[in-house]
């Protein structure tokens, strides 16, 4: 008797969830996949393995974005090329994060489930759509995060100046 009573708080708790994830792909339903990576990406500036935390609406870091493949966490690799960024997420078709969607890059400490020592992952602020959105990435082990976050500081920079001169 106590066993099934168990096992059907298992099934209705899998229940839920299932439901609940359903319900947030369905309010994301506006935010599209990531653009796919185009043919020429220009040089790579820099690369890593990664593991793939989240990608969450724009500050609000328990709020995952559910669609496009950026729901679960993962191993990743990680290029910042003069076009954009590639994110490789293992089981995933490879996300492009183009230049001039960037919005910033910094460190982190926690995300959703997530809570790692101070400055321990890397937060990658884009725009996916018209959605903001904050990308986490964290360096695999004993690996320093800072090659990535210059690159991408690079490319915010020259976004930046393009974006100047076109005023």
């Amino acid at each position: 008797m106590s066993t099934s009573i168990v096992v059907a708080v298992i099934v209705l708790a899998l229940a839920g969830m299932a439901i609940g994830w359903r319900a947030r792909q369905r309010r994301q339903s506006h935010v599209p996949r990531p653009l796919a990576v185009p043919a020429e990406i220009g040089a790579v500036l820099a690369s890593a393995d990664v593991f793939y935390v989240a990608t969450t609406v724009a500050g609000q870091p328990l709020e995952r974005i559910a669609v496009g493949g950026l729901g679960f966490r993962a191993r990743a690799t990680v290029t910042v090329a003069e076009r954009g960024i590639v994110l490789g997420i293992a089981g995933e078709p490879e996300a492009f994060f183009p230049a001039e969607s960037l919005r910033g890059v910094e460190r982190a400490t926690w995300t959703i489930d997530r809570v790692v020592e101070t400055g321990g992952l890397i937060l990658i602020a884009w725009t996916l759509g018209t959605t903001e959105v904050d990308s986490y990435l964290r360096v695999a082990e004993q690996a320093d995060p800072t090659p990535i976050i210059e690159a991408v500081e690079r490319l915010l920079d020259r976004s930046q100046t393009h974006g100047s001169e076109a005023s």
